[in-house]
């Protein structure tokens, strides 16, 4: 994770400067890919107010958190527990939609075409195991508009359902929700 501090109105001791990037340094622990992460951090004095502002960006994600009072250490601390909680809040929500979407695992079977031609029994020909991946409906059907496929299987994000977005013959699309 790349950390970027900046001091306003002070000049901060090598103590503050460590302290500073120690305690932040366990925010990467929480961040889901913290390669990709970015913590800007700004540290200002205002006559007896210590105020701190920090910014974390990454993949799909951007925190903001400040805080003030009259010791910079204990603003530092207070700032660090506020981003911990939004980050584990963030990490929990996606864990909650893993997991539910974990239990939904499909089979795709393929039938030979030759065989239902000669009125014969369909033969499995090929299997496939997946997970279907969370999006809104607009989101299925860009994406399956962009595919050159008949149907997509999904995770609806609004109702958490599995649902099948699909080709219609006359070129608009059809949604399957099975409204359990």
């Amino acid at each position: 994770m790349n950390m970027n501090f900046n001091f306003k109105n002070f000049e901060p001791s090598d103590h503050l400067r460590e302290y500073a990037k120690g305690r932040f340094g366990k925010i990467a622990k929480y961040v889901p890919n913290p390669d990709n992460a970015d913590l800007q951090v700004n540290l200002e004095v205002e006559k007896f107010r210590h105020r701190a502002d920090v910014v974390l960006t990454g993949d799909n994600l951007r925190l903001s958190a400040n805080e003030q009072s009259e010791d910079m250490y204990s603003t530092v601390d207070l700032l660090l527990d506020k981003l911990e909680a939004q980050v584990r809040r963030v990490r929990d929500k996606g864990k909650k939609v893993r997991k539910k979407g974990a239990t939904g695992r499909f089979d795709v079977i393929s039938f030979s075409d030759e065989t239902e031609l000669k009125g014969q029994t369909p033969t499995i020909v090929r299997s496939d195991r997946f997970s279907p991946k969370p999006m809104g409906v607009d989101e299925a059907a860009m994406q399956l508009d962009s595919l050159e496929d008949d149907f997509l299987v999904f995770l609806n994000a609004e109702t958490e359902r599995v649902n099948v977005i699909y080709h219609r013959k006359n070129g608009d699309f059809g949604l399957i929700d099975p409204g359990i």
